[in-house]
């Protein structure tokens, strides 16, 4: 039995996701992407985001769908990750592949 290619690993992100440390969650996401096949990425609870974070994720899911990567959340968004997303008008224009990276909810017949 062939070992797996690459393990992986939860990549735990700073408290503060603003456009102050957007430069730095890039870089530190496409290092990521250079070396592993899947990126889990952890937000912690009580971390404070604002609209640019949420914009790197999503062109990071972009990117990795792109290259063949897998892209998730090791736990649903919540907090202010979760208000951001709603003041947005992201949540109610979700598809079932944006519900089930953000929200994880899995589609069920």
């Amino acid at each position: 039995m062939d070992a797996p290619k690459q393990y992986y690993e939860s990549i735990n992100l700073p408290d503060v996701l603003g456009i102050r440390h957007a430069s730095e969650l890039y870089s530190k996401l496409s290092d990521e992407f250079h070396s592993r096949d899947t990126i889990i990425i952890s937000i912690p609870e009580g971390a404070e985001a604002d609209l640019s974070f949420v914009q790197l994720i999503e062109s990071t899911r972009r990117q990795a769908k792109a290259k063949g990567k897998t892209f998730k959340l090791s736990s649903p968004a919540s907090g202010s990750v979760l208000k951001v997303l709603e003041r947005a008008g992201f949540i109610n224009s979700f598809d079932q592949e944006d519900e089930k990276f953000w929200l994880h909810k899995e589609v069920t017949l």
